[in-house]
């Protein structure tokens, strides 16, 4: 359909805006990997390449990356069979706190695991259960990084699993009942098989998200000498400064490489056959767990005790003692870590007001523009705007690291014109935020602009209203809660992010991601656990709060409402 009025202005307005957060940093990156300083020269990527601790880093990150899918598949897999075909009781809360290890930072996450075990655990001094002392923390291994990434990207297979099965065609179940096929048979040879479009797909976003993962890599890694592609290109890069960004530039580079097999193998898997059904939706499939109910019950709360429950009781008992590793008692007891944290540290007051502004502006600034973008990629179709809607995808499937190291790149030497830099400046965060962020918040509108009925913007088209006119009185009315609870998922992501920020941030211009990794990083656990306490509670009462306007948005919006 041809573009009339303001829809094409709108359209080159929002194009401009995704290639420049979307594609010029991602461009400018494979420049520099294969042109350092603009001169194509191949011997820095040949450099890299051969390394030794290159390779190290690589099979690292595919170690834990692998396993900790395999922890994810695992989990994922049995809490939505739980939730979407059984009588469970309470499955509301239950898929809330099954989802809070992914909306908890991965660096927090790993300082309260850290913090749950060992000699010097507060927790575990409290309940007189703490090892002798001397003895090493079990999570700063390899395994505690496979446990925790598997226990942080389960809800990732879990999301799509119960997607999945929502959507399974209630003829197949009734099928193999009526040939005699008991539940068990059923799910083994009829569910589950048909669930392996989003069991891969699920599979794949936890990879990725994996490899991609810095924060505890880097918190349960570093300190046990045990290095993957991201932590070293921050050691790299906090050691020798913008002089090596050719090589940190090769580095990113084979972390995408890695990140994008996931998906690679996720299209050859689908490929292979064709698992298209037609049916009338399930929505549940209402399996009677009988007298076994209890005892699923009693096992799926176990769990969310242990994965959940658990590690932030470590962090809040850390945050509430005087010194790290003497128990919680009346005489230790305090406060002062969070009067210090929230009112007296200069780099922790800045690290919130920092984190609320760029989260908060990141998402009104994407809000602004998924409701045009959203309205086009959906109701005018065409190549140009499938691009757009693809390239959006790019910074989010992308590790963080990759996309710190692009905006480094793109904005080390100053600006054309402007004549000034952005590095070592809040606004190049604020950039690499709008691009990591982008497609969070266009998913939501984009499936509210699917399901709006077109006839009221007929209507006004038919009355002479322009694009514009229609966009602000008709459109933007009906779209605004889609928009805000893409901007919620933006704000919760933003307000604790560290794989960006890591790389990005400078002295006056700390995040709190970056503030509860230094903290730690210079031993100051009690604080970081005060800090961490304070960020969860944030993003629990976000939840909470949102739950309540969940009625009026579409299906899967919000992922912690059932």
């Amino acid at each position: 359909m041809r573009m009339i009025d303001g829809e094409r202005t709108t359209l080159i307005l929002v194009a401009g805006f995704v290639a420049l957060v979307s594609v010029v940093p991602v461009v400018r990156l494979a420049i520099e990997a294969v042109a350092p300083g603009g001169t194509p020269d191949l011997s820095v990527a040949a450099e890299v390449l051969t390394a030794r601790s290159t390779w190290v880093a690589t099979w690292h990150s595919l170690v834990t990356a692998v396993l900790g899918t395999a922890i994810s598949l695992v989990l994922g897999t049995v809490f939505a069979i739980l939730v979407a075909l059984t009588d469970i009781r309470g499955k509301a809360p239950l898929v809330f706190c099954f989802l809070l290890p992914l909306m908890i930072p991965p660096q927090i996450t790993a300082l309260a695991w850290a913090q749950l075990f060992g000699p010097a655990s507060p927790l575990l001094n409290t309940l007189g259960l703490a090892p002798r002392l001397g003895s090493p923390n079990p999570i700063y291994s390899v395994e505690g990084i496979v446990l925790l990434l598997g226990i942080q990207h389960a809800p990732l297979v879990f999301l799509a699993l119960r997607a999945g099965l929502r959507a399974l065609p209630r003829e197949l179940i009734e099928a193999g009942r009526s040939s005699g096929a008991g539940r068990t048979r059923v799910l083994a040879t009829i569910v589950l098989p048909m669930m392996t479009p989003p069991l891969v797909a699920g599979a794949a976003l936890a990879f990725v998200s994996a490899v991609g993962n810095f924060g505890i890599p880097a918190l349960l890694g570093i300190p046990a000498g045990y290095t993957v592609l991201p932590t070293l290109i921050y050691q790299r890069l906090a050691s020798f400064g913008p002089a090596i960004i050719g090589e940190t530039a090769v580095l990113s580079l084979l972390v995408g490489l890695v990140a994008f097999a996931g998906f690679a193998v996720q299209s050859a898997t689908l490929r292979r056959r064709d698992y298209r059904v037609v049916g009338t939706p399930s929505k549940t499939l209402g399996y009677d767990l009988g007298r076994w109910r209890p005892a699923y019950e009693t096992l799926a709360w176990a769990t969310i005790g242990l994965i959940v429950v658990a590690p932030l009781a470590a962090l809040v008992t850390t945050s509430l003692v005087n010194a790290y590793g003497v128990p919680l008692t009346g005489r230790s007891v305090t406060i002062e870590n969070y009067l210090e944290v929230m009112f007296r540290q200069d780099a922790t007051v800045r690290a919130f007001r920092n984190s609320a502004v760029l989260a908060g502006g990141a998402a009104l600034v994407l809000m602004a523009i998924c409701i045009p973008l959203a309205v086009l990629v959906v109701w005018r179709g065409g190549r140009v705007l499938r691009l757009l809607n693809m390239a959006a995808e790019v910074p989010y499937a992308l590790p963080g690291i990759v996309l710190g190291i692009a905006s480094i790149l793109l904005f080390l030497k100053p600006l054309p014109i402007l004549g000034f830099s952005l590095y070592n400046t809040i606004w190049i965060i604020a950039f690499a935020y709008l691009a990591r962020f982008l497609t969070l918040a266009l998913r939501p509108v984009v499936s509210g602009v699917m399901q709006l009925d077109r006839a009221l913007d007929e209507a006004a088209r038919m009355t002479g209203a322009r694009f514009l006119f229609r966009l602000r009185t008709v459109l933007l009315p009906m779209l605004a809660p889609m928009a805000a609870a893409g901007g919620i998922l933006v704000f919760m992501t933003a307000f604790n992010e560290l794989t960006v920020s890591a790389l990005l941030w400078s002295s006056g211009n700390e995040t709190l991601g970056v503030v509860v990794f230094n903290l730690d990083d210079a031993g100051r656990s009690t604080l970081a656990a005060a800090l961490s306490v304070v960020s969860v509670c944030v993003i629990v009462a976000i939840m909470l709060a949102t739950t309540v306007f969940a009625r009026r948005l579409p299906a899967g919006v919000l992922p912690w409402t059932t």
